[in-house]
């Protein structure tokens, strides 16, 4: 059977899931499976991308794609390159927060956990006041809108970043290689569809294995309840930094996360499953950016993670999960963090969360539908965009 191969990648995925360490009952099990799913729909759509004399951006993760904590506010896309072809890359700047470039190597194949070879954001290209842009990728490249590719550039990745999901849009983007322009490739073959479904299943093994060995080395070794100093974020990406820990609470305890308002582009926090993915953004407001929480007058962004509603605005739903990731990230900063510009962490019990909040304002019922509605639509815009 041409497919045997992904057949077992398949099953050999199933025993990675399924041997987690992390899994204590039936809910962890349940996700590791819908994890799988999202997981495979994804190997199969990086294999079949992988066009590098006609690429094109594919969104590399999303609601139903989930990996890596992937950040509820962003839009992902990549596409695969040559290190010796000269890529173009048009496209029209929107509303968001942030949009930033990085290349990836990868040794010939989409296999391997890539490295990060150069990263940027928008600020260093020149966009016209229409906010259309045009930015070329080549080996050697020099100038203004010109960036050069190095040896073993493999992947292009733009990511998209909201701030203020309810009022910012996303732009446009496409990407081609210049000499193939008006070409065509050459229609697929037996050996072709052979090929791709054993990168599939490759792909799929991979990222399982990775994302949990990931998570792993730069969180769990963490004593838990804890939240890191900002610090430049692993992987090479330009203007971010982060702060990470993990979780450990009972249901009748809160974790109070006080973090000054940065005042820059971009602010959030995230919750994850120990699957180090979001938990669901769509339907709970387990993420919240600055645009999106409630700052005290004393410029501080007060949240609290918990089970029980706590009846405040800048509750992060844990949504049954004992366990799980936070994450805070900054980006398009134009100075370093440290340690003052970071998070305070207190594990206090829920009904004396009023002594914790200086300014506590409760929040009723009604107000809580209307953040998720609002979630829901802002969510729906941009899956269509």
């Amino acid at each position: 059977m041409l497919t045997q191969s992904f057949a077992d990648a398949i099953t050999e995925a199933e025993k990675v899931i399924t041997g987690a360490p992390h899994i204590r009952g039936e809910q962890d099990l349940v996700e590791g499976y819908d994890y799988l799913a999202g997981s495979i729909r994804a190997s199969v759509q990086m294999a079949w991308a992988y066009e590098r004399d006609f690429p094109y951006f594919v969104r590399s993760t999303g609601p139903y794609t989930k990996m890596g904590l992937d950040n509820p506010d962003t839009l992902y896309f990549h596409a695969w390159l040559r290190d010796d072809a000269e890529y173009v890359v048009t496209g029209r700047r929107g509303t968001t927060a942030d949009l930033s470039f990085q290349l990836l190597d990868g040794e010939y194949s989409p296999v391997n956990v890539p490295g990060s070879l150069a990263a940027f954001d928008d600020r260093e290209i020149d966009i016209d006041d229409d906010g259309s842009f045009e930015v070329r990728f080549s080996p050697g490249a020099t100038g203004r809108n010109a960036f050069a590719l190095g040896p073993g550039s493999a992947m292009l990745v733009v990511r998209e970043v909201f701030n203020d999901w309810a009022a910012e849009e996303p732009g446009m983007l496409r990407i081609q290689r210049a000499d193939r322009i008006g070409a065509a490739p050459a229609p697929p073959d037996r050996a072709t569809m052979a090929k791709r479904y054993g990168v599939a299943g490759k792909i799929l093994v991979s990222r399982l294995r990775t994302f949990l060995a990931f998570a792993e080395r730069f969180y769990l070794g963490l004593p838990v309840n804890t939240l890191t100093p900002p610090r430049p974020t692993p992987g090479g990406l330009a203007t971010q930094y982060s702060s990470v820990g993990h979780y450990d609470l009972d249901d009748d305890q809160a974790m109070v996360v006080t973090v000054p308002a940065a005042g820059v582009p971009y602010q959030g926090i995230q919750l994850g499953s120990m699957w180090y993915v979001s938990l669901d953004y769509i339907h709970h407001q387990t993420s919240l950016t600055a645009a999106q929480a409630r700052t005290d007058p004393d410029g501080m962004i007060r949240y609290v993670i918990s089970e029980r509603d706590p009846g405040v605005p800048n509750w992060l739903e844990r949504t049954g999960h004992r366990r799980g990731y936070v994450q805070l990230r900054w980006q398009r900063l134009s100075r370093p963090l440290d340690a003052r510009d970071g998070p305070r962490v207190d594990v206090v019990a829920v009904d004396e969360l009023p002594k914790w909040l200086p300014f506590h304002e409760p929040s009723g019922p009604s107000a809580y539908r209307d953040r998720i509605a609002a979630r829901q639509a802002a969510v729906a815009a941009r899956m269509l965009g």
